[in-house]
């Protein structure tokens, strides 16, 4: 099938991608002549694992072709849009790009084409496209059939090449039998094994996207409150997912405390599902919750590290290390990172920063341009140099085996905060760290160090004397 997606951003270059790789001659096209020039340069404009090479292989087959040149509509079956619809001031959806693009299609429409709406958009939208299509061909005097249906993307970033040559399932929201057809012969490749084509009206596909990923950040914030819940009555909040999770019910996935959700897509869907439902006057407390929960939960870490120095003169002067500022790992997208309201917070209360990322420096260093008492360093070693504490921010693979007492002896301080929960507390304390996670309690270890830190006379209130604190620490 002769294919063009509309959009070279995240969703359209590796929808692009995959269906070049199943052998179909697929043309991206793109308004931004930057991206496109780029991109046959051999530059892809963002990091995914794996989406280069796939890129490269399918431009060199000829199977992959790039254009800024809407003329490419005429030679095309099907035609996908994947564009941006960023978040307006109010929260709702900006779907000014997706309808210039219904525009640029209709006019250069010459036989029937089956239109594919892949961006996440407000219930009514692709109705909308079809009369915004309508009323162009009309006003041109052509007579042209076409069909305008939502297929809603499920793509993870770190993991979008095999979401989509393997997705979990394949939405339609389609009221043509004709369209649906089509569709389904060009995903019958992608489900070979098994049928995980869902058919269904439009509204409710358009809907299913916005609430997938509410539920998935309703997940994340439920449990980091129960985190703090946690860390107030000495539970572990990896315990309790283990034993909520053993429930098949409840299952294992999205149930992992920590610093709170980021990227491109959980806030601003749910804030665009919140300005949808008020638009039609239905309340949505539980929505609103899950939103104010995770910008509390960016900014428990920075009260954590306030509460910390708060007996060692403040924040301020002190240095911090960063590890990781994309929002995820396997990603440079630090769109609502949480290391972002972290690196503002801690500026603003005068500390120096170590900052470190495998891959989103770059961002990072556009995104903080100007920022004072910002190094940007080679690794996470550099970053270790002269800090009095540091803050796991990503949960990159490679912070997880690092050598523990080499970072330890580059620090200044000993201070360990770790906000994905990737260490075991005891062993940290153990190394010498002063470890602190994500609704876990302090190991016994750096309890009976707090207790020989503040003294025998204090010690005595919780019935420690200093020789059974330091008979302790020596077993």
């Amino acid at each position: 099938m002769e294919i063009l997606v509309i959009g070279v951003g995240y969703v359209g270059l590796v929808t692009a991608a995959c269906f070049a790789e199943m052998g179909h001659h697929v043309t991206c096209l793109d308004i931004d002549k930057g991206k496109i020039d780029r991109l046959n340069k051999g530059e892809v404009p963002f990091y995914e694992p794996g989406l280069k090479e796939v890129v490269l292989r399918n431009q060199k087959g000829k199977r992959l072709l790039l254009t800024t040149n809407y003329g490419a509509v005429k030679k095309a079956d099907i035609i996908f849009i994947a564009v941006g619809t960023p978040s307006n001031k109010d929260g709702s959806a900006d779907l000014s790009q997706i309808e210039a693009a219904a525009k640029s299609i209709a006019g250069e429409m010459t036989g029937y084409t089956v239109i594919v709406n892949k961006s996440t958009v407000p219930v009514g939208t692709v109705r909308n496209l079809k009369s915004i299509i309508r009323d162009v061909l009309t006003k041109s005097k052509k007579e042209i059939f076409f069909d305008v249906i939502s297929c809603p993307e499920f793509l993870k970033e770190g993991s979008a090449i095999d979401d989509c040559m393997k997705p979990d399932r394949i939405i339609i929201g389609s009221d043509s039998e004709k369209a649906t057809r089509i569709l389904k012969r060009l995903y019958s490749s992608f489900t070979f094994n098994h049928d995980r084509i869902l058919i269904m009206d439009i509204e409710s596909a358009e809907l299913t996207k916005y609430a997938s990923n509410a539920m998935l950040a309703t997940r994340i914030s439920f449990m980091n409150e129960i985190s703090g819940i946690c860390e107030k009555v000495g539970a572990n909040i990896n315990q309790v997912r283990l034993g909520m999770s053993a429930d098949h019910r409840i299952g294992y996935h999205f149930l992992y405390a920590g610093v709170g959700y980021g990227g491109s897509c959980f806030p601003k869907d749910l804030r665009a599902l919140q300005a949808m439902a008020g638009n039609l006057k239905c309340e949505t407390p539980l929505l609103e919750a899950v939103d104010t929960i995770n910008e509390r939960q960016k900014k428990r870490i920075t009260k954590r590290i306030s509460s910390y120095f708060s007996k060692k003169g403040g924040v301020r002067g002190k240095t911090v290390a960063i590890w990781g500022l994309s929002f995820k790992p396997n990603t440079d997208d630090i769109r609502e990172a949480p290391a972002l309201t972290l690196i503002h917070s801690l500026l603003r209360k005068g500390a120096n920063l170590r900052l470190y990322d495998p891959v989103a420096m770059g961002n990072a260093k556009k995104e903080l341009k100007g920022k004072g008492n910002i190094r940007f360093c080679l690794n996470e070693y550099q970053a270790a140099q002269n800090a009095d504490a540091i803050v796991l921010m990503t949960e990159w693979k490679q912070f997880r085996f690092v050598n523990l007492k080499t970072i330890l002896s580059k620090m200044r301080g000993n201070a360990f905060f770790d906000g994905r929960n990737q260490y075991h507390p005891k062993e940290m304390a153990i190394k010498g760290f002063r470890y602190m996670g994500v609704g876990i309690p302090q190991s016994p270890i750096d309890l009976l160090r707090e207790l020989r830190s503040i003294g025998n006379k204090k010690a005595l209130r919780y019935g420690a004397t200093l020789r059974d604190i330091d008979s302790a620490l020596i077993d």
